[in-house]
């Protein structure tokens, strides 16, 4: 029998045509085409100086809930009408009792609402940056034109602007109800602007420190209560401090005491250097001169030191 094998295909001749390509006729048969809606862009490319301002109104108008949902408008539109409330009232009180003067100076009007503005603040700062962080979108910032700096000097200046609208617009409140009811323009004048530099050194203040305490974390929770405690309960502490201090006659260590809380160390510098009075138990602003000037320059350091942090934080999430 003989063993079964497999047939031997036969050589291929040398000389054997390779089939031909497809025509470009026969192509155009199968190909398709898909339209997804990319165009070419040919306008003006705006870089980065353009990059930055669309940043910072976008930040400015979400502190307000701006573009947003009606219920992201419902807390910071309250928390806005919870600070000029009170300047309302007083203008009227003040006209209706016919005083001769306001009954609170401009500069202690954002120390009297400081809470507020805690919450303002509390409430705002994770929302304009907390978010970037959790769902990992600031690389989309960073590709181009912007860079780190930008985006940084950006979210700041929105987050300042928006807590300056909150402190000095119920001043203007109180500024236009001194001036109708004649209590004297040029002191009205003079307290109104020194007013309007508290509430500027008071909004870079707490916007910084809000950022910074929002960037570290991007729970939003967190963020949250953080913020409150490192502004509110602060200030509570240091004040049972200084009341202390005070009732056992040490009015020299109740003035230094103000240097440890964000809105006690404001209080202390405008104290010294626009001449408001202190809202701590007594009183009792910085000691002397030389209190004065460290009040300021830490007052200041804050300030650049949260930019700084804001930069290094930006920097370790992988960004330059």
């Amino acid at each position: 029998m003989q063993p079964d094998t497999a047939p031997v295909p036969a050589p291929v001749p040398a000389s054997a045509p390779v089939p031909a390509p497809a025509s470009p006729e026969a192509q155009r048969g199968t190909d398709v085409i898909h339209n997804i809606g990319y165009r070419h862009y040919d306008g003006p490319r705006l870089g980065r100086g353009y990059a930055r301002v669309s940043l910072f109104s976008q930040s400015l108008r979400g502190a307000y809930g701006l573009g947003r949902s009606a219920k992201s408008k419902v807390l910071p539109m309250l928390l806005f009408a919870a600070m000029c409330a009170p300047a309302l009232i007083i203008v009227a009180v003040a006209i209706g009792t016919k005083m001769t003067k306001l009954p609170m100076q401009y500069m202690q009007y954002t120390i009297f609402l400081q809470m507020v503005i805690a919450l303002f603040v509390a409430a705002q700062a994770p929302q304009s940056v907390s978010r970037d962080l959790r769902f990992k979108t600031t690389p989309l910032y960073f590709s181009r034109p912007i860079e780190r700096i930008d985006y940084v000097a950006a979210k700041f200046a929105a987050m300042t602007a928006a807590l300056f609208i909150l402190t000095a617009v119920p001043l203007v409140i109180l500024y236009v109800g001194g001036l109708l009811a004649k209590f004297g323009f040029a002191s009205q004048t003079a307290g109104f602007g020194k007013g309007i530099v508290a509430a500027l050194l008071l909004s870079l203040l707490l916007a910084g420190i809000g950022m910074v305490i929002a960037a570290i974390t991007p729970r939003r929770g967190f963020g949250v209560a953080a913020i409150i405690a490192v502004i509110a309960i602060s200030y509570g502490a240091v004040s049972a401090i200084q009341g202390v201090a005070y009732s056992q006659g040490n009015f020299e260590a109740e003035g230094w005491f103000g240097l440890f809380s964000p809105i006690s160390l404001l209080d202390g510098a405008q104290s010294w250097w626009l001449g408001a009075t202190v809202s701590n138990p007594g009183n009792y602003g910085p000691p002397n001169a030389f209190a004065g000037i460290v009040y300021l320059l830490v007052l200041l350091a804050v300030i650049a030191g949260c930019f700084g942090l804001l930069m290094r934080r930006y920097r370790k999430v992988g960004l330059s």
